[in-house]
């Protein structure tokens, strides 16, 4: 094995907002694969909030300031707005470093497809992190599925929403859809990245998208119908105007359905503080499984344990052997697609 092999891959992430403070830099931080070398951030408070929390990284200003270094570096992480991704991926490439863009790829399906033939003329390795395919329901949604468990799925109804009438000030709230803003472009990727990995590709769509608040530039609350090709139909809810909410996951069946509730308890603890390393982290308590069955008989389903650093693991694994990467950039792509279809229709129905 070369030295190469052997040290860890010195990593580099670009924006410490909540991608690269929350799901990025702590697991990095924490595996013994990777070094956290660099943080990128022009906000004077998170750059001395990136120092405080990660000694060992030097933090910089600008991207401009990580290429002129690059030769020192192996990995760079895009966790900045969604806008930017394309850009900056680019630059990435051109710096001849390997690279990990968060969620949405690119703003659009074109871009993204130019990102991936960039990346194989020059040789590097570009995956995008859909860290959502490691939630602990997901997870064990996709082991009954795979078992047969529910039988012949028939409808895939699948829920990400919150409470926030009065949006706080970010670049989430003033983006608009053409800068990669809005919640079909946030929450909507991993939403359709999951119904896609369980069902296949799409072959037809119906949307209701709107805006319900004044203070933000895009999109807030919208329902997405797939028909997948393999004969499943999706529906999917993203909103941040919903007063109640509904079941996370609700999956049906020819012999069972499958329900859980609430969100997978990574972010939350990521936020409150604590560490991939933890012990228990990633558990959701036994009151909150999701539970198996039809009406009057169904039990409890045990939820896998959730693990966002399963998609390091794996990155470090293609970038040492050449093996698999965690996520294809390719159905980052398919995702973008439907994501344009839905802004068409809308505009047509509109």
């Amino acid at each position: 094995m070369t030295d190469a092999a052997r040290r860890p891959i010195r990593a580099a992430v670009i924006g410490f907002g909540v991608s690269g403070r929350i799901f990025h830099a702590p697991f990095l931080a924490a595996s013994p694969d990777y070094s956290l070398d660099v943080i990128v951030t022009r906000d004077a408070s998170r750059r001395a909030a990136a120092a405080a929390r990660h000694p060992l990284a030097r933090v910089v200003a600008t991207p401009e300031q990580l290429w002129a270094d690059a030769a020192e570096l192996d990995l760079v992480v895009i966790g900045s707005p969604s806008g930017t991704h394309a850009a900056l991926a680019d630059a990435a490439l051109d710096a001849g470093l390997d690279v990990v863009v968060d969620k949405p790829f690119a703003v659009t399906a074109e871009e993204g497809r130019a990102l991936i033939a960039k990346a194989e003329r020059l040789g590097r390795r570009l995956t995008v992190f859909q860290n959502r395919r490691w939630d602990g329901d997901f997870l064990t949604l996709r082991e009954l599925v795979d078992a047969g468990a529910l039988g012949e799925v028939r409808r895939f109804e699948s829920r990400f929403e919150w409470w926030q009438p009065e949006p706080a000030a970010s670049w989430k709230t003033e983006a608009t859809a053409r800068e990669g803003g809005g919640i079909l472009y946030d929450l909507g990727t991993h939403l359709i990245d999951q119904a896609m990995q369980l069902f296949g590709p799409v072959s037809d769509l119906y949307v209701e998208l709107a805006r319900r608040r004044p203070e933000s530039a895009a999109d807030d609350d919208v329902f997405l119908a797939l028909e997948h090709a393999s004969g499943v139909t999706s529906h999917l809810w993203m909103s941040a105007v919903a007063p109640l909410h509904g079941p996370r996951f609700h999956v049906l069946g020819s012999r069972a359905g499958y329900a859980t509730w609430g969100l997978d308890v990574q972010e939350p603890s990521l936020l409150a503080g604590a560490l991939p390393t933890d012990p228990g982290f990633g558990e959701t308590p036994e009151a909150r499984w999701g539970v198996l069955g039809a009406d009057g008989d169904t039990r409890p389903v045990p939820t896998k344990r959730g693990d966002y650093g399963e998609f390091y693991r794996l990155l470090a694994v293609a970038l040492r052997d050449g093996g698999p990467l965690p996520v294809d950039p390719a159905d980052a792509v398919a995702v973008l697609e439907v994501i344009e279809h839905a802004h068409a229709a809308a505009s047509v129905t509109a």
